[in-house]
């Protein structure tokens, strides 16, 4: 059995999330690969890469998807991209600490498809709240978990 890794879909990751990420593949040697449509500046960890795409809607997350073996943790705020992480039977994380999991993408879908409805006819404005330390916390505990628990080489 290989070892399971993480994917990021980096184009929006924010920075203290990947910064979390590093210091893991530090200490465990877990793969980290960072996925973005533009250069990415990563540090000189072995276990730590970074694969740059071509630009266009969605072509990280398809490198994503195509790559992932089960098992696998991939970072995203994309909900779509999480239901298909999930159901190549990944793990999927956004970076505010929330886990989804084949119980919940359903419902994280649909109410991201309201909103979408919502936003299109004026009644939303805005995008997501700025990251809180809260968030940091559950995002570090969720990956603490997923790291306890992963299959080794």
């Amino acid at each position: 059995m290989t070892a399971t890794g993480i994917w990021v879909d980096a184009d929006a990751c924010p920075k203290v999330i990947k910064e979390i990420l590093f210091r893991a593949a530090e200490r465990t040697g877990v793969s980290v690969t960072l996925v973005a449509n533009q250069p990415l500046q990563i540090p000189r960890i072995p276990s730590v890469r970074a694969v740059q795409v071509s630009s266009g809607f969605d072509v990280a997350d398809g490198e994503i998807v195509k790559r992932l073996m089960a098992g696998d943790l991939v970072i995203t705020a994309d909900i779509p991209l999480a239901a298909e992480v999930i159901a190549k039977g990944g793990e999927a994380l956004n970076p505010r600490g929330e886990r989804y999991s084949p119980d919940t993408i359903r419902g994280v879908l649909a109410m991201r498809d309201f909103m979408d409805t919502m936003r299109a006819s004026g009644n939303v404005g805005g995008g997501p709240p700025p990251l809180t330390q809260a968030n940091r916390n559950a995002f570090a505990s969720q990956l603490d978990t997923w790291l306890a628990r992963r299959p080794m080489m």
